[in-house]
Formats: C-alpha cells, sequence, structure tokens
C-alpha cells in the first residue's frame, strides 16, 4: 500500500508538471509584450526540466521500465532543447 502511495503521489508530480508545460506556452502566445512571453516560455522550461525529474524518479524507482523511460525522457529532452533555442532566439530578436 506505501509503494502506490508513493507511486501516486510521483505520478501526480509528473502530470502537475507536464501538462503545465503545454498550457504555458499556450499562455506565453497571448502574452502582454515579449518579456511576458519570454518568461512564460522560460516558466515552461523550467516545468519540462522538473518533468524530466520526475520521470528519472519514475525509473529510478522501478515504477516504469528503462524502455519506457528512454521514449519518454527522450520526447522530454527534445522540448527542453526547443524551448531552449526558443528563448535564445527570443532574445535575440
Amino acid at each position: 500500500m506505501q509503494g502506490e502511495k508513493k507511486e501516486y503521489v510521483l505520478s501526480k508530480q509528473i502530470l502537475r508538471s507536464g501538462t503545465a508545460i503545454g498550457a504555458l506556452i499556450k499562455e506565453a502566445e497571448y502574452g502582454q509584450s515579449k518579456p511576458d512571453f519570454i518568461n512564460k516560455m522560460n516558466i515552461a522550461l523550467k516545468e519540462a526540466n522538473e518533468t524530466e525529474y520526475w520521470l528519472s524518479l519514475l525509473k529510478d524507482t522501478g515504477y516504469i521500465d528503462e524502455k519506457s523511460y528512454k521514449g519518454i525522457a527522450e520526447e522530454c529532452k527534445e522540448l527542453i532543447k526547443m524551448l531552449i533555442s526558443s528563448i535564445k532566439t527570443l532574445k535575440k530578436i
């Protein structure tokens, strides 16, 4: 029972941070200014980084297997790279 509770807590965290990424990107579309847009994209980046952390915890505790982790983690890392690139580009403009 205790293990199920830990899995639930980890799963809830990853759901929260993972869904926040898309919500923040969507919110950034209507940012009040360029700095506001960049700020929301930066927060989305932080949420993506947090999601990557929760994923690694799920793997390390055995709640997801290596194969499942690799697929999801690769997508998360790609998203992080895209957010970093977007933020850098926006700061140059």
